[in-house]
């Protein structure tokens, strides 16, 4: 008799035993440590912010509608070993351009918006591959190199608005420059596209007792919907095998014919590619651009909430990604109110949001640099204890 006839279907054995295993809540709270600590700050914040059910309602619904794309566009580097990309600030600005260019056009509506998605996405593709290419030379210093590369765009930016516009590129709308004629003002108007993606249909939910309805933007949340089944689908492909592969060890990929630095940077474009639609979305739910400023959080709000989620500099899901949207903009929402009544001092609870935001991307950056340093050490004294061959004897 075989020795797989003597034990049948081991993995499904294996499976079976797993599923038995007996719940255990040191480790489950050890596991989800980070958002069970925000849930419960979200949770005390509520009860002493005051704020009624419906309105609290509503404004986590409009964040999460507002703020999910960006922070899923995450995942994708993540998987592919890339870390935290806060290169996703150059898919903002190029959805931001994207912007200018429709309002400049003077579109409006629906229309309007889907044309600002289509220049952003050529766009984007060009930043997501600058980004992928410099990435390639800072291996295993992505994160840092991401910062900085935002730093360095930015700037770049700010010349293109301030003297490119009005005086190289021709701008048709004199709203939209400042008084010399030269550059783009602080504050661009886009209320032609205002809730073009949002009022497209919506859901109001009428609680008993309360005045004001629940509002639930459903195209928004059926756009986010099939963008998790998109990174659900793309996973389970050739090309998100490879993701996998290249984020678990480059040079295991590299040897089996994986042509590491192209993945690398298909992941960034992607990544890049879905920021600029995520800034869309983000902006015709405001109706306005901050032109110097709407895009320069994005990468450090979007990372500090996947983190909360769960995420981490290796591994990051859907799932955790959509809780730290809502732990994180819920915390947002109630902080300041909480701080006022607890102290009489409303700046309280925007110096603990800023700390959190900070704070959790510190420690999660630190976590990561521990733990590389430990696996450096497992792999050293493991290659010191190996014995020596006797093969040449």
């Amino acid at each position: 008799m075989t020795e797989q006839q003597k034990n049948p279907l081991p993995v499904t054995e294996t499976r079976l035993e797993r599923k038995k295993e007996p719940f255990d809540p040191g480790y489950f709270l050890r596991k989800n440590v980070v958002p069970i600590f925000f849930l419960v700050l979200c949770i005390i914040g509520g009860y002493y912010s005051g704020l009624s059910l419906p309105f609290l309602a509503n404004e986590i619904i409009t964040r999460m509608a507002r703020n999910s794309f960006l922070v899923i566009s995450l995942i994708i580097p993540i998987l592919a070993g890339m870390g935290l990309n806060f290169g996703i600030v150059l898919g903002a600005m190029a959805g931001q351009f994207a912007y200018i260019a429709t309002a400049n056009w003077e579109m409006a509506g629906l229309s309007g918006l889907l044309a600002t998605c289509v220049l952003s996405v050529p766009l984007a593709i060009v930043f997501g591959w600058l980004t992928g290419r410099l990435f390639n030379r800072a291996k295993g210093k992505e994160m840092i190199s991401g910062i900085i590369l935002g730093f360095f765009a930015n700037g770049l930016y700010q010349l293109v608005c301030l003297f490119f516009m009005g005086r190289i590129i021709p701008i048709r709308v004199p709203s939209m420059l400042l008084s010399t004629g030269i550059g783009l003002r602080n504050t661009l108007d886009i209320k032609a596209m205002h809730y073009a993606l949002d009022n497209i249909w919506k859901v109001r939910i009428k609680i008993p007792g309360f005045v004001f309805p629940i509002m639930i933007p459903m195209a928004t949340i059926a756009v986010i919907v099939v963008l998790c089944l998109f990174i659900r689908f793309i996973v389970k492909t050739k090309l998100g095998q490879e993701f996998r592969a290249v984020g678990q060890d480059r040079h295991i990929a590299e040897v089996a014919g994986i042509k590491v630095d192209r993945v690398r940077i298909i992941a960034i474009i992607f990544s890049t590619v879905l920021a600029g639609l995520g800034q869309v979305i983000f902006l015709q739910n405001l109706g306005n651009i901050n032109t110097y400023g709407s895009h320069v959080q994005v990468g450090t709000f979007a990372v500090a909430a996947i983190l909360i989620g769960g995420a981490s500099v290796k591994k990051a899901t859907i799932s955790q990604a959509l809780l730290g949207t809502l732990l994180f903009h819920t915390l947002f929402i109630v902080s300041p109110l909480a701080g006022k009544n607890l102290v009489g001092d409303a700046m309280i609870g925007e110096y603990f949001r800023v700390f959190v935001t900070y704070g959790v991307i510190g420690i999660a950056l630190a976590l990561h640099a521990w733990q590389s340093l430990q696996q450096r050490k497992t792999v050293t004294i493991e290659a010191a204890s190996e014995p020596v061959s006797e093969g040449g004897k």
